[in-house]
């Protein structure tokens, strides 16, 4: 009998090795920088023996199997930690998502952040020692067996096909099953850092109880671990529920989760969202409408928000009958439509509406502005005849690029095809998603397919926008949709005097103005562009003298339409400047004895140490002129 095996390498050499050399001993012998490894196919972790002649493959911590491998090797020494200081704690299956890594578990004191520093310090320990972990392959029927007196685990295992493979590995105290082979080299985990420490329902099911939840992350390289540590601390500087508070922009109250309060500041640049927009669809033809927040639970069964969307709304009653608060726009827009007979003379028929709707979150999803349970959609619905769907689309998308442009953002395409829930038909379905391929291709866009994720009535285009930090937010929208004109039986009479159905067209540019608004904070830092910013000059009077002429000054600015403040207290003139400052005011102008005689400011600059010198009609002139450039710069 044979005690050698035959195998082929990476680069297609044969070679002749002992039976039973395991991935390690050959990965070494071929200097391979390697975290797991594959045979014929299968992956594997480097403890594994070669018993037979086989095909080898290798894959290095750059490798998605590799990333795999090293973030599950750090899940399982995050679970040694805790468990040496928490010998009770229960664990739940400890998770990964790209490069974050989270552990769940049942543990009877609540968990403190303070603690996060103590547990990495236990892994850097554990790292240093280099101990060997055990690991198996078993079916998971077999795990079951390992996992019986985990009730959090089993449960997770139930999910899986009884036959099926698993990963099982044990270190210390501690045994944890995955689907994927994990690292075996303890110091390849030692780039990670643990972020924070939270709540989380068992299995994601706000029904079951609530485990506590580790999180950290996990990356082969140092340098990337440090990227990533700045980049989570500039994204903290920038979180709009801090510069929320600080600006004071908005407030969020335990009598209303989920829904804002918007204070003078937020509310300022909220009007001058809908205010810039209300003018560019105007330009384009656009009427405004208004419709009501709740309507008959009729009308939302007949327009298919009921059997689709009602776990995600909220209801109430009105002298005795069922009725909704609405969680889109569209039905109330095919009421008014339907209200009057229309000729195909009156398409396109452009309806805007900036309209407040409702929609159930749970209380575990709420994140600020960026996901709320009441909020303003910039709502339009455009009904046309079949042979103008491109030319409004077309235009749909030619709005969306300029009121980007003007924000300064770059942003990615998606076309999104038929759900599994879809309603209607097929044929219906597929002319639909090639109109909206179509224009695409004609304007030169390039875009990729989302397979699936289409709304219920009908297929549509997602934006992508980029933020300062490159983090990507879906804003935009534009959907075709065939199938609530035919819920509405809405008709016009074409030009051979017969009825026709129009299709319409759903159109939203910031989608939710609180969440566009939200983004707006942190792509700006709070530091606006002029046009937008809540106070734009601020007025500081050097000394008590002064009050009057800058009491002047303030009405002039205001006049003129600036957004002005004045500081007149008698505090230290440094400490009026820093304040304004942090309150991120585009311009602060300091008005002593020289500006009143001289009508000449010192004009500072948020951000900037220069000081500039302007004269009173040549300042007032620069900042008209930004207020009609509406340029995307701070100011």
């Amino acid at each position: 009998m044979s005690k050698e095996v035959e195998i082929v390498l990476p680069d297609g050499s044969k070679q002749k090795v002992a039976k039973g050399t395991t991935l390690f001993e050959i990965k070494n012998q071929l200097m391979e920088e390697a975290v797991v490894g594959s045979i014929d196919g299968e992956l594997v972790d480097l403890s594994t023996p070669v018993s037979e002649n086989a095909e080898l493959a290798f894959y290095d911590c750059a490798s998605n199997e590799g990333t795999t491998a090293i973030c599950q090797l750090v899940s399982l020494l995050l679970q040694e930690a805790i468990k040496a200081c928490y010998p009770e704690a229960l664990f739940a299956k400890a998770h990964r998502e790209e490069q974050t890594i989270w552990v769940d578990l049942r543990v009877k004191q609540p968990l403190s952040a303070l603690i996060l520093k103590d547990l990495e310090h236990h892994i850097k320990k554990q790292i240093k020692t280099n101990r060997t972990i055990k690991s198996a392959r078993m079916t998971v029927s077999e795990a079951k067996e390992v996992f019986k007196d985990n009730e959090l685990k089993l449960s997770a295992l139930e999910e899986l096909d009884a036959e099926q493979v698993v990963f099982v590995y044990s270190f210390g105290n501690v045994t944890e099953y995955f689907l994927e082979p994990t690292a075996l080299d303890l110091p390849m985990a030692k780039y990670f850092s643990l972020l924070k420490v939270s709540g989380a329902y068992w299995q994601g099911n706000p029904e079951n109880e609530m485990l506590q939840r580790v999180t950290g992350v996990v990356f082969s390289e140092k340098a990337q671990l440090l990227a990533h540590l700045e980049y989570l601390e500039e994204s903290e500087k920038r979180s709009h529920q801090k510069l929320g508070k600080e600006l004071d922009l908005f407030m969020f109250s335990e009598e209303a989760p989920g829904m804002p309060f918007y204070l003078e500041n937020g509310l300022t640049i909220r009007n001058e969202l809908q205010k810039f927009l209300r003018e560019l669809q105007a330009k384009y033809d656009y009427k405004e409408v208004k419709t009501p927040l709740i309507l008959n639970q009729r009308l939302w069964e007949r327009s298919g928000h009921w059997d689709h969307y009602k776990n995600n709304m909220y209801f109430t009653k009105v002298a005795d009958e069922d009725y909704a608060l609405k969680p889109m726009n569209c039905p109330g827009h095919c009421l008014i439509y339907k209200d009057r007979k229309r000729s195909y003379r009156d398409l396109p028929m452009r309806m805007a509406e900036f309209g407040q709707v409702h929609r159930h979150e749970f209380s575990g999803a709420l994140n600020g502005l960026l996901r709320v349970r009441t909020f303003c959609q910039d709502d339009a619905h455009i009904f046309v005849r079949r042979n103008q769907i491109e030319q409004e689309i077309a235009l749909a998308l030619k709005i969306i690029d300029e009121v980007y442009k003007i924000f300064g953002f770059e942003y990615g395409v998606e076309l999104s095809t038929r759900p599994d829930d879809f309603m209607g038909e097929i044929e219906l379905w597929d002319e639909a998603e090639a109109s909206l391929g179509k224009v695409l291709t004609d304007l030169g866009y390039k875009y990729n397919i989302n397979e699936g994720d289409g709304t219920f009535y009908g297929p549509k285009i997602d934006i992508h926008i980029k933020d300062a930090l490159n983090r990507s937010h879906q804003c935009a929208t534009v959907q075709l949709d065939f199938q609530m004109p035919e819920k509405f039986d809405l008709t016009y009479v074409d030009e051979n005097n017969q009825e026709a159905q129009p299709v319409m067209i759903h159109r939203a540019v910031f989608g939710s103005l609180d969440r566009f608004l939200g983004i707006l904070i942190e792509h700006y830092a709070g530091a606006f562009p002029f046009w937008l910013a809540p106070k734009q000059v601020a007025l500081i009077s050097v000394a008590q003298t002064h009050e009057s002429g800058v009491e002047e000054l303030f009405q002039e600015f205001h006049a003129a339409g600036i957004r002005v403040e004045k500081d007149l207290r008698n505090e230290k003139l440094g400490k009026k400047i820093r304040e304004a400052e942090l309150r991120k005011i585009p311009y602060i102008l300091v008005i002593g004895d020289k500006e009143l005689t001289e009508d000449t400011f010192a004009v500072r600059k948020h951000g900037s140490n220069t000081v500039k010198q302007m004269s009173k009609a040549a300042f007032l002139s620069l900042l008209k002129q930004q207020l009609q450039e509406k340029n995307h710069q701070y100011y």
